[in-house]
């Protein structure tokens, strides 16, 4: 029988602030629950509020012109990219949420040969792919590229995106964040046959 302890967090997620009350609505109305980066961030109250208010204005603008769940599938490759388990498990879900069907989800790593993607929808997550990378590989012919599908203010919530899962990734990975039961649902249902484990994020 496995004894180990788990490891206590690198931060630990506080008890929700109530002064912070209409920042994390914002969340519970997005996904249901307070996520732990937050619960973490509501140490410094203008960061929490400043980035809630940043997180409403790339994903959920009633003018977007960017699909939410799709977002939601750029960030998740955007954060695979950057090897964030904890951002990849919350990404899936979020995609799901917005209605991405289950099959797109999982064949979301095969997206250039699979039928449930778009030449639009390809493009956009080669181009994820890339500005995720360390370097950054997107190319002069890639964003010329992505602007023969996307119209200009597309490209710009597109890269809005993936730049604010740029800052979660490495919160996250950096505080070990740990998971919250859903995500961990997620991931153990949806990401673990492509080596998704959760790693440092079960605390």
């Amino acid at each position: 029988m496995d004894q180990r302890v788990k490891p206590a967090p690198r931060l630990a997620p506080l008890p929700p602030d109530p002064e912070l009350k209409e920042t994390f609505a914002v969340y519970e109305k997005a996904l249901g629950f307070i996520p732990n980066s937050v619960l973490i961030m509501q140490r410094k109250p203008n960061i929490a509020r400043a980035f809630a208010q940043l997180s409403a204005a790339i994903n959920a603008d009633p003018d977007a012109q960017v699909e939410r769940g799709f977002k939601r599938l750029i960030a998740h490759v955007a954060s695979r990219a950057a090897g964030c388990q904890y951002c990849m498990a919350h990404t899936a879900g979020g995609a799901m949420r917005f209605g991405v069907d289950e099959a797109k989800l999982a064949a979301v790593w095969e997206y250039r040969t699979s039928p449930l993607y778009t030449e639009a929808e390809r493009v956009a997550l080669d181009f994820a792919l890339a500005a995720a990378s360390v370097p950054n590989d997107v190319t002069d012919e890639m964003f010329a590229g992505l602007r023969k599908h996307w119209s200009d203010t597309q490209v710009v919530e597109i890269v809005a995106v993936i730049a604010v899962f740029g800052f979660l990734n490495r919160w996250n990975d950096t505080l070990a964040t740990p998971l919250e039961e859903e995500p961990i649902h997620v991931g153990e249902k949806h990401l673990a046959s492509h080596g998704w484990s959760g790693a440092k994020h079960r605390r």
